[in-house]
């Protein structure tokens, strides 16, 4: 699977797609057979819990905003140090999971994100963004 080294390359991979998701995971390899788990019900769900990248109609700013976001809203799964990385896949979605996230039962891996993606898009989102601010204040 290929790296992909930039927020700028991924979000010209990203532009005017519909069908490409992040997952942080042990990867294609560990997620072939898998499905995920609703935690707090125990119950198993009918596909792989991911994050879409598109970023939705009412959203005015720049793509590559929304893609720094998407991928920091998440990175904390990339980061509990078990091997699990940050990387994209392509698939319809099969069902919602518990939060509202797709769920995608088939898919073929794209790519998987550099560490310097992943620095890249952190300061972008800390430059761009209120982080940590709820919908309260």
């Amino acid at each position: 699977m290929r790296s992909i080294e930039k927020l700028s390359e991924l979000t010209e991979l990203v532009h005017g797609r519909q069908d490409l998701y992040l997952r942080h995971s042990g990867g294609p390899e560990s997620d072939a057979d898998a499905t995920s788990r609703d935690y707090e019900s125990g119950l198993e769900l009918p596909g792989l819990s991911v994050v879409p990248l598109q970023a939705p109609q009412w959203w005015s700013r720049p793509l590559e905003d929304w893609i720094a976001r998407q991928i920091r809203k998440y990175a904390h799964l990339a980061e509990q140090g078990d091997n699990r990385y940050a990387w994209i896949l392509v698939g319809e979605p099969c069902d919602f999971g518990p939060d509202h996230e797709p769920l995608i039962a088939d898919f073929e891996p794209v790519a998987a994100l550099s560490d310097d993606l992943l620095k890249e898009a952190q300061g972008r989102y800390h430059e761009r963004f209120e982080v940590g601010r709820d919908s309260l204040q």
